[in-house]
């Protein structure tokens, strides 16, 4: 049986203020990344803001929902953001969202899906036909193996050895022909794409809330995230920084550009004494934060 909705009077109240696009009417913002990527921001919400404010205000009116109206004034606004993000009550963050449309390499996406906070929809290369875009890195960008992490790179690979490298993804990039003259042949697609490298692009709407696309930016636009990760990441950031520019500042100051302290650490800092660990991975951290802090 269908729900009787005639029994509601929806009442369409007017702003009490005047309104703003915080978008500023576009239809998206885009930011080019390397060869063939892309990171566009498509709608946010909340879209419209009283003038004057940003879509930090969405922050505040959640976190002062007791108080009525709460404040009006945009630097009490700027102090109870601080506020919140220095104390991680991050629920209010996730009154503001926004709506991504992005394009990168199979392998960079692989790595962006691991963060299981947003809404996701994929181009599917069972229903069409894989676009022939492949990232291609510039020969300086061929990185080594780091010694001490064992899952990136550090320093720039011997020329000879990056061009090696960029043969090989040569190789790895005319399998495309291979592809499409088997699905000439009747191959279907979701079987003839798997034989494609994950330097080929993919692309998706990715939707999330403000508090954890801030958590996703505290770990891909960290310096020990995978350097092509970590320009996608910076593009999102940008794209957002004008929409909340209070909420961006409080991200770079307690979160990208601050430094967290063990319990260890501090009590070396504290007595002056090494780090009362023999753990040889703390101790290099922790020689680090020193370097960092000057100590």
């Amino acid at each position: 049986m269908l729900p009787d909705t005639s029994r509601f009077q929806i009442d369409k109240k007017p702003h009490d203020e005047e309104m703003i696009d915080v978008m500023d009417g576009a239809g998206r913002w885009e930011i080019n990344i390397h060869d063939h990527g892309l990171v566009a921001l498509v709608d946010t919400m909340p879209r419209l803001a009283p003038a004057g404010k940003t879509a930090d205000f969405a922050i505040v009116q959640a976190a002062r929902v007791s108080y009525g109206a709460g404040t009006k004034q945009v630097n009490e606004d700027r102090g109870l953001i601080r506020y919140l993000a220095r104390h991680r009550h991050t629920t209010p963050f996730e009154m503001v969202e926004f709506k991504f449309h992005h394009r990168m390499p199979i392998f960079i996406a692989r790595q962006w899906i691991r963060h299981r906070t947003a809404n996701v929809n994929e181009y599917s290369a069972r229903y069409s036909v894989v676009p022939d875009k492949f990232y291609h890195p510039p020969l300086e960008n061929v990185r080594k193996q780091s010694k001490t992490n064992k899952q990136g790179g550090e320093e720039p690979m011997d020329e000879l050895t990056a061009k090696d490298f960029l043969a090989y993804l040569d190789k790895a990039e005319a399998l495309y022909g291979d592809y499409q003259k088997l699905m000439e042949k009747g191959v279907s697609r979701e079987l003839a794409r798997i034989g494609l490298p994950v330097s080929v692009y993919t692309e998706w709407y990715w939707k999330i809330d403000l508090h954890n696309l801030l958590h996703f930016l505290s770990l891909r636009m960290d310096a020990h995230a995978q350097s092509e990760i970590r320009d996608y990441a910076t593009a999102c950031f940008a794209l957002i920084q004008p929409i909340v520019p209070i909420a961006a500042e409080a991200f770079l100051d307690y979160s990208h550009s601050a430094m967290h302290l063990t319990r260890l650490e501090i009590e070396s800092l504290r007595t002056g004494q090494p780090l009362a660990t023999e753990n040889k991975r703390e101790n290099a951290e922790w020689d680090a934060k020193r370097l960092r802090l000057g100590k």
